[in-house]
């Protein structure tokens, strides 16, 4: 990992006009940097903000709050995290916490460098010590689904002032005053009830405990839904087109119905959607389209 720091301000001075830049006012006062770095997400201008979830991780930016968004897949929770650090101009480190990642890829390890010409062992930082050290905000991705020993890494700095100790390197880390920590997650803690998430874990309750805030992002409104799918093919215009996508997110809707109801065994995103509509703009045939983009339906077919 490299080990330079992001140059930025201990913490952000350049207030944001949420009633602008989000649509609706927060309620407290919201700061962003001035400055834009690598490390920030790349703005999408189509994006709608829900003002629930946004509001709560705006308190996680501003409060140093540690929250968890809950929500089915396809509802846009990562993005939702991104597009809001990308509008406050902060750097944002995602981690897909899947059965892969050890406590080792999140510390570090010895590696073997040359130095004078020589190989020694030297101990190379991984992203959290690294993360720990910036104004960062970090976005563990389905956090349901990761190992126990990673998560009794990440318990270790839940807490608000929680202090990250090296044993390897006799080292304790404090948090960045900038640094934050949000997670995202299918389920709540408590496995895969669904049947939707193999590979989820149980999280103890200790753990679950330590987050401040716990916000779930539904599905979109049809209306909303609609226009998002337009905003991102424009190509899609005019009054048929239109009455295809309406229809593309009716049925959706009504998968997302009966899995509630429990009549089917999955549903549609609007991901799935989105992914719909961009083929059948390829492939100018409706049918065609959805058998290529939703194979859980078009394979029972």
């Amino acid at each position: 990992m490299d080990k330079k720091l992001i140059e930025l301000p201990e913490r952000p001075e350049e207030k944001i006009n949420t009633k602008k830049v989000f649509g609706f006012d927060a309620g407290f006062d919201v700061f962003g940097f001035k400055e834009k770095t690598e490390w920030v997400p790349m703005i999408d201008e189509t994006y709608v903000f829900d003002e629930s979830n946004t509001r709560s991780i705006l308190a996680g930016f501003m409060f140093n709050r540690r929250v968890m968004i809950q929500g089915y897949h396809g509802t846009g929770k990562s993005t939702h995290l991104e597009q809001v650090a990308a509008r406050l101009n902060w750097p944002c480190v995602r981690i897909n916490l899947d059965s892969h990642i050890s406590r080792i890829d999140l510390l570090g390890k010895d590696a073997i460098v040359l130095e004078d010409g020589k190989q020694i062992t030297e101990f190379k930082e991984g992203i959290l010590p690294w993360s720990l050290r910036n104004p960062v905000a970090m976005v563990f991705d389905e956090y349901d689904a990761g190992r126990p020993d990673v998560m009794f890494v990440i318990q270790r700095i839940l807490e608000v002032d929680g202090k990250l100790t090296l044993l390897d390197q006799n080292t304790v880390i404090t948090p960045h005053e900038s640094f934050r920590l949000f997670a995202t997650t299918n389920t709540v803690g408590l496995g895969d009830t669904s049947g939707l998430y193999h590979g989820t874990q149980q999280i103890n309750q200790g753990q679950m405990d330590r987050w401040h805030v716990l916000s779930t992002l539904n599905y979109l409104p049809r209306k909303q839904e609609e226009a998002i799918i337009q905003k991102k093919i424009p190509e899609l215009k005019g009054k048929e087109n239109q009455e295809i996508i309406k229809n593309m997110v009716l049925l959706a809707e009504l998968t997302r119905q009966g899995f509630i109801n429990g009549d089917i065994s999955t549903l549609m995103s609007p991901r799935t959607v989105l992914s719909w509509a961009q083929n059948y703009l390829i492939f100018n045939d409706l049918l065609d389209s959805f058998s290529l983009t939703s194979y859980s339906f078009s394979s029972t077919n």
